[in-house]
C-alpha cells in the first residue's frame, strides 16, 4: 500500500505549555515503539485532519520529523475535546516494515440494502472495525462492506463474506455478523412497547406514582 506523508517537528513544551501551540493550530503528539525512545512532537491540526479524511486511521504514515528523520508509524490513539471535537493529543507507534503488526482496520459500508430501500427494514451494523495481522506494507486503509447483498431480513453479512486481501490475516471469528437488516416495527409493536415502558417506569427506584390527595375530615365542634 502507498504510505502517506505527515510533517512533524520536535516538541519540548509539556503540561499546560502545550495550550499555546494548540491555539496556533498545532497538535501535541508523541512517537514511541519497541526499543524506541519516546519523542515529543508537534503536527499541524489541518494536515492531520486532511490525512484522516483521505486515508483513515489504519494506514502507514511516513512521519517526517524536522524534515530529515523519517519514521514509519501507525496512529495508536487520538484524543479529542469532547465539546469542540478539536484534536488534543495523538500517539504514533513506530513500526518495523519487516515485522507483522496487529491492529484494527475500519469497515466502510457501501451500497444500499434492498431490504431497507424496498421493504422498509432497519440496517444494523454490529461492528465497525476488525482486528488484523499483517506486514505494515500490506495493511489496508479500510475494508469495504457491500450491503447491497442484503435483500431479505434473513440475510446477513459475516466477516467471512468480506473481501480480505490475501496477505492479511483476520484475528476475529469469521462467523461474526457484520451487518443485517431487521424488519420495521408494526403499529401494534410500537403500541405494545409504549405500554411496557409506561408500566416499567413506576418500578424504577425513586419513582412514586402520585395519587390524588384525600382531605382529612374535621371533627365538628360541639
Amino acid at each position: 500500500m502507498d504510505k502517506v506523508i505527515l510533517e512533524a517537528k520536535t516538541r519540548s513544551e509539556r503540561g499546560r505549555k502545550v495550550n499555546k501551540g494548540r491555539k496556533e493550530g498545532l497538535v501535541p503528539a508523541v512517537v514511541y515503539g519497541n526499543k524506541v525512545d519516546s519523542l515529543g512532537l508537534w503536527v499541524s491540526a489541518l494536515d492531520l485532519k486532511r490525512l484522516l479524511k483521505k486515508s483513515g486511521e489504519s494506514t502507514i504514515i511516513d512521519l517526517k520529523i524536522d524534515g530529515k528523520d523519517d519514521r514509519n508509524v501507525l496512529i495508536h490513539e487520538i484524543q479529542k475535546n469532547g465539546l469542540t471535537d478539536n484534536f488534543m493529543h495523538i500517539d504514533f507507534f513506530q513500526v518495523r516494515m519487516d515485522k507483522e503488526i496487529e491492529t484494527e482496520v475500519e469497515l466502510v459500508f457501501i451500497g444500499e440494502a434492498p431490504a431497507v430501500k424496498e421493504q422498509g427494514g432497519i440496517l444494523v451494523k454490529s461492528i465497525d472495525k476488525v482486528e488484523v495481522k499483517c506486514l505494515p506494507a500490506d495493511l489496508p486503509s479500510h475494508i469495504d462492506v457491500d450491503i447491497s447483498v442484503i435483500n431479505a431480513f434473513d440475510k446477513h453479512i459475516t466477516i467471512n463474506d468480506l473481501k480480505i486481501p490475501a496477505k492479511v490475516k483476520i484475528k476475529a471469528d469469521l462467523e461474526t455478523v457484520v451487518a443485517l437488516v431487521t424488519p420495521p416495527r408494526s403499529e401494534e409493536d410500537l403500541a405494545e412497547l409504549e405500554e411496557k415502558v409506561e408500566a416499567d417506569v413506576t418500578k424504577v427506584e425513586g419513582v412514586v406514582k402520585e395519587e390524588a390527595p384525600v382531605e382529612e375530615k374535621k371533627e365538628d365542634k360541639k
